[in-house]
């Protein structure tokens, strides 16, 4: 099960009460924001302890279309990659520090 940005704000609603909910809501649209444009410029998001966003431009190419064999010209694109830390991976994983 996935989780979606409202049920995240109601955890975060419930751990942080004295805060009014749009000033949460706010502030976690300014984070991804800031995120969204950080990637988009081409620089590198690190988050302690959980992990880094980081893009690449994905250069133009000719591909084929799996179903006619057609070639595509497919142009330049960015692409972001996502790498976990240690800490992460060692909580997914159930392992001991």
């Amino acid at each position: 099960m996935a989780i979606v940005k409202s049920k995240l704000l109601q955890k975060i609603y419930k751990n942080y009460p004295n805060f009014y909910k749009k000033d949460l809501e706010k502030f976690f649209d300014i984070i991804l924001n800031e995120i969204k444009n950080s990637l988009k410029r081409g620089d590198r998001v690190e988050f302690r302890g959980f992990g880094t966003w980081s893009s690449n431009i994905q250069k133009a190419r000719i591909s084929r279309n799996p179903k006619t064999g057609e070639k595509v010209n497919t142009p330049e694109k960015k692409t972001i990659n996502f790498k976990m830390s240690k800490d992460l991976f060692k909580k997914i994983n159930n392992e001991e520090e």
